[in-house]
């Protein structure tokens, strides 16, 4: 099996020991993505909104980078701190999705790294 990174300026540097995803194959596997701005490695702001949609452009980025883009995922899990935002996420999900969307989970978790609202890792399957 060869694996390769996946890296791209336009979403987050890593914060810790892993990549931004990992290619093998066809099949990509990307790194949680928290709301945080490329340029700035802060957040894009408190609001839950615009930290969804930034996780989707951050997500975007890397998909771009690994030659595909969001409609190629099949596979999604989000991390929320408060599942009260489950109504908001699908609202924000299907701005950046086409059907059929992807495979998907959304779970409530204590806490996500740096006390961002949301995280988004997934598997994106490019085209042969």
């Amino acid at each position: 099996m060869t694996k390769s990174v996946v890296h791209t300026d336009k979403a987050p540097a890593a914060i810790g020991t892993y990549n931004q995803a990992i290619k093998t194959g066809t099949t990509v596997y990307l790194s949680g993505q928290i709301p945080l701005v490329p340029e700035t490695m802060e957040f894009i702001s408190e609001d839950f909104a615009e930290q969804a949609h930034q996780v989707f452009k951050n997500l975007a980025a890397v998909c771009e980078a690994a030659g595909g883009d969001l409609n190629d995922m099949v596979k999604v899990n989000i991390f929320l701190i408060d599942l009260g935002q489950f109504a908001t996420v699908n609202e924000i999900m299907a701005q950046y999705f086409n059907t059929p969307y992807p495979a998907r989970a959304a779970v409530q978790v204590a806490a996500l790294p740096k006390g961002a609202q949301i995280e988004i890792d997934g598997v994106l399957e490019l085209a042969e």
